[in-house]
């Protein structure tokens, strides 16, 4: 029988959602708050995405030159807040240091054990409730020029297939028959059977949140100031809205989770890698199956409000202030891929995805406070959520798990 704790769970993106719905069925009394309420980050604004296949790091063989050529491009995805380098610079050393091709093929399987049934893992979230109904079957498909830029793509495509990713590569009109939004441009597309997607992210948070409460779980809209430890473990949550007790406490915040983590005295090298979504409403075309765009590094889905366009990587703070280069290079990749895409308005979107130097989450208790840690995803947190909610309520049951070291939350102390 489940011995029934008080758990506070801090930040209601996809990871606390998930952590605070598995803990519930558990049997445990169990409060989530946010400052903003369910949903408001990168769980809002991601691609919708569940990328199983997204077991490749950015932090590969070859990124040190590639990040050069990106640096004085104003055509790349990639690019850094100058103002903020002093606060990066730490960061990218040890962001190169995981580069070589055998830390890439560690971090690379490590996070297939976490991706590789993505869409079960919802499933099994949201079986029988209102929030299953955001969840869509659907192949992924990759759009290259030609089969030699796929062919330029080969490391990638090794790991994939290592994780059991074997591809179907179409090529002439046969491309155009599949997908009948890609133009001439794009004479091979990739494709991978049997993934699936999210067809309103916003939405499902929102569910996902109303399905806790049903359960019997609590939802605050309160932040986070401090905490109360005795002997060393949590025994207080304090908020803008007063104390909140507890025998245990969830840290899903994202990017905030980096200074709530240091008022336990836990050093969490985390940097927000800032990405960008135009949501084109009323779309005259949207494409059969979500897709990558390798020539401009950004994802397409189609969903129910509209069509998704999400990319760019801008590594910097978490300023408010929308950086209009990324959103501007956003639209003329779009206009280059697809021309003939009209419609009635589109929604800018900018966000704070955490990212750390190994790619991987944070995913456990952090020494023995009593808090665990469910944050890091960096651009796989809708993926890789709700298994991480549901490890991390394991954990706290005393239940035990698969070999997690590779997430351990104090591997940089």
């Amino acid at each position: 029988m489940t011995h029934t704790r008080r758990i506070i769970v801090i930040g209601a993106g996809i990871c606390g959602l998930s952590a605070a719905i598995w803990l519930r069925r558990a049997g445990h009394d169990v409060t989530l708050i946010d400052k903003d309420g369910p949903g408001a980050g990168a769980s809002y604004g991601n691609a919708g995405l569940l990328a199983e296949w997204g077991i490749v790091p950015i932090s590969g063989p070859g990124i040190a030159w590639t990040g050069l050529k990106y640096m004085v491009s104003r055509d790349a995805p990639l690019s850094l807040q100058y103002s903020q380098m002093a606060r990066l610079a730490p960061w990218l050393v040890q962001f190169l240091r995981n580069s070589g091709d055998a830390r890439t093929r560690e971090i690379s399987a490590a996070l297939s054990h976490l991706l590789n049934d993505s869409v079960d893992q919802h499933r099994a979230l949201t079986r029988g409730t209102r929030a299953e109904r955001w969840i869509a079957s659907s192949d992924f498909g990759w759009a290259y020029a030609d089969r030699a830029a796929y062919q330029a793509d080969a490391y990638t495509w090794e790991l994939r297939r290592i994780a059991g990713y074997v591809p179907e590569v179409i090529e002439g009109p046969a491309v155009q028959e599949i997908e009948p939004m890609l133009g001439p441009s794009t004479s091979c597309l990739v494709r991978l059977k049997g993934h699936g997607h999210i067809t309103n992210p916003g939405a499902y948070m929102a569910d996902l949140a109303q399905v806790l409460t049903d359960e019997g779980g609590t939802l605050r809209r309160a932040e986070m100031r401090d905490v109360t430890m005795q002997d060393g473990r949590i025994t207080q949550v304090l908020t803008d809205q007063g104390a909140l007790p507890c025998d245990a406490a969830v840290l899903a915040a994202g990017i905030w989770s980096e200074p709530l983590a240091r008022k336990l005295g836990v050093r969490v090298p985390l940097v927000a890698e800032r990405g960008f979504h135009l949501e084109f409403k009323n779309p005259s075309q949207k494409p059969n199956m979500p897709l990558m765009m390798t020539k401009g590094k950004f994802a397409v889905n189609p969903m129910e409000q509209g069509l998704r366009c999400a990319g760019m990587v801008e590594l910097g703070g978490t300023s408010p202030r929308i950086t209009r280069g990324p959103l501007a290079l956003l639209r003329r990749n779009v206009a280059k891929m697809f021309p003939d895409l009209t419609y009635d308005s589109v929604e800018e979107w900018m966000g704070y995805r955490p990212s750390t130097p190994d790619a991987l989450p944070l995913i456990g208790q952090m020494g023995a406070s009593g808090v665990f840690a469910a944050f890091g995803h960096q651009h796989i947190g809708l993926t890789g959520g709700p298994k991480t909610g549901r490890w991390v309520a394991d954990m706290i049951g005393g239940r035990g798990n698969a070999n997690l070291e590779a997430f351990d939350a104090n591997r940089f102390e």
